[in-house]
Parts: C-alpha cells; sequence; structure tokens
C-alpha cells in the first residue's frame, strides 16, 4: 500500500548535515575566541601562586635565619629548607611540610640569592614559566621577599 500523495517520509526530529556544520562551526569560532583568554588567565594565577609561594617560602628563610643566628651563607640551596645540611648549628627544620613546596607552579625550584639583587639580605626567586632569568608576562621573574 503507497502513502498518501504529499506526505512527507523525513522524520521530523532528525538534524540534517548542514545543521550539524552549522553548529561545529560555531562551536569551533567560540572555542578560538574563548580559548586564549582561559588560557592568559591560567598563566596569571599560575604568577600570583609563584609569588604567594615565594613569600611563603621568604619567611621560612627568615625562620632558618633567626634559628642559625645568621643569613645562610652565599650559595645556599633553597633545598636547606627541608634538609639539614649538618653544618648549620640550630637548623630546627624541615621548615615546609615537603620537598614539592620548593618547586613553583611551572615545577621549577625556586632559587634563593644570597645576598639578595632586590632586598638587603636574600631574595626568593621564581624564574617564570620558562625557568630562564629574564622575561615578560608568564616568563616574568618574579623575586620576594
Amino acid at each position: 500500500m503507497n502513502p498518501p500523495s504529499g506526505t512527507d517520509r523525513r522524520p521530523a526530529a532528525a538534524f540534517m548535515i548542514i545543521e550539524v556544520m552549522v553548529i561545529v562551526v560555531i562551536l569551533g569560532v567560540l572555542a578560538a575566541v574563548i580559548a586564549p583568554r582561559l588560557i592568559h588567565r591560567i598563566g596569571q594565577s599560575k604568577q600570583s601562586v609563584a609569588a604567594a609561594n615565594a613569600a611563603s617560602l621568604a619567611m621560612q628563610v627568615k625562620s632558618l635565619s633567626a634559628d642559625i643566628g645568621r643569613t645562610p651563607d652565599a650559595g645556599t640551596a633553597i633545598g636547606i629548607l627541608w634538609e639539614n645540611p649538618g653544618e648549620s648549628s640550630g637548623w630546627k627544620g624541615p621548615y615546609v611540610n615537603n620537598a614539592d613546596e620548593l618547586k613553583d607552579p611551572w615545577g621549577n625550584p625556586y632559587v634563593l640569592i644570597i645576598p639578595g639583587r632586590k632586598n638587603v639580605d636574600f631574595d626568593v626567586v621564581s624564574y617564570g614559566a620558562d625557568g630562564q632569568p629574564g622575561g615578560e608576562d608568564e616568563n616574568a621573574d618574579i623575586v620576594k621577599p
């Protein structure tokens, strides 16, 4: 038996391929516009976390200095906050909860510079995303205290 003439055989709920393509193009344009902004925000948040962590480590270096009665010697690594080098009498650490706290959000170790370039006694520095001195934006150096 044949369907009556003038009846549409296409299901009403189905999408045509052109509609699907239009939706994919719209989603692609939205992703292209929004993604760079989100990536930039992630970089800014990592810089904020690095600055806060460097300030916290600077406070721990001050505690270490008070315990040993002096600023650590030039060339001392930031690892002195986690492990006693054996030569520092008065070391009452560890001054951090774990060794991972000695790394910035990009996975690079913070650097302890004695005497400091920005501050008189010492600087705690993160070299940013690239791990190299200098740079701009996400690669900029963060120096605390």
